[in-house]
């Protein structure tokens, strides 16, 4: 990570306006805005508007499901994140989140949220545990990807990367949100979008495979400063690619994620 890194990927400029610090400079290009902490910030507006209605800071219903449809360019700019629950409910509620960026709609954003039960004597499936990140070394991912988001990060392979296949560990010593608590879970998903890019299939020198969503699929709620990103990607023969990933904390298997992928080749290649 950075010596200079920011103390923060945002900065709060009014109620629902966030200003991006220089560490949120993206992969594919430093004059926009890496997605992975903007996803965060979702969360974390979400979070907030929840505990400012009638069923107090959540109800007692657990984040199970958020999508994210990526609808334009993320320009270095102010971000107003605006939320409105769908669908309330005791037991499931639905939450929309819509982030401009002057003016114009760049992120739609839903979540489900479902009752919390006691289900600890049936719980079973999921993969294997991770091993510790910390006996683990770095890796110089800014080596393969500019931009200061990923310069940010301290990655920790767990078997060095291969092309379309890797699992790794993630942490930042950098904050979503300046001055302001936030959840483990908006930590979280802060880095979860960085998945698409521990397993390239091609350089990204060459190769350009944004990805136009991002869905988390979540079985129970993370815990802790490390995620765990087990990803495997997969090129179609049509421009089309999809990164799969099996969530981790410490703990174990915390749930899935997948992003849609179009493929360009880079001018002159």
């Amino acid at each position: 990570m950075n010596a200079g890194t920011p103390g923060s990927y945002f900065e709060r400029v009014g109620e629902q306006r966030y200003r991006p610090t220089e560490q949120m400079s993206g992969g594919w290009d430093p004059a926009e805005l890496h997605f992975s902490p903007l996803a965060g910030l979702v969360v974390h507006a979400i979070e907030g508007h929840r505990a400012g209605g009638a069923g107090g800071a959540g109800g007692g219903l657990l984040l199970s499901r958020l999508s994210f449809d990526i609808l334009g360019r993320l320009a270095t700019d102010d971000c107003d994140v605006e939320v409105e629950t769908l669908r309330p409910g005791r037991t499931i509620e639905l939450v929309e989140a819509t982030v401009r960026i002057a003016g114009r709609a760049v992120i739609r954003a839903r979540a489900w949220f479902l009752t919390a039960v006691q289900t600890g004597s049936i719980e079973g499936g999921g993969a294997e545990r991770l091993p510790d990140p910390e006996s683990l070394a770095s890796w110089p991912m800014a080596s393969l990807w500019p931009g200061r988001y990923v310069a940010s990060l301290d990655v920790r392979p767990v078997r060095p990367p291969e092309p379309g296949r890797g699992t790794v560990w993630l942490s930042t010593g950098t904050e979503l949100l300046a001055g302001e608590a936030v959840s483990p879970l908006a930590s979280y998903l802060t880095l979860v979008d960085t998945a698409n890019g521990i397993a390239s299939r091609q350089p990204p020198t060459a190769w350009v495979f944004p990805n136009v969503d991002l869905t988390v699929h979540l079985s129970r709620q993370p815990e802790g400063r490390w995620v765990g990103l087990d990803t495997t990607v997969v090129f179609g023969p049509t421009g089309q690619g999809i990164t799969s990933t099996v969530l981790h904390d410490l703990a174990g298997q915390v749930g899935t994620a997948q992003q849609m992928l179009t493929l360009r080749p880079v001018a002159g290649h």
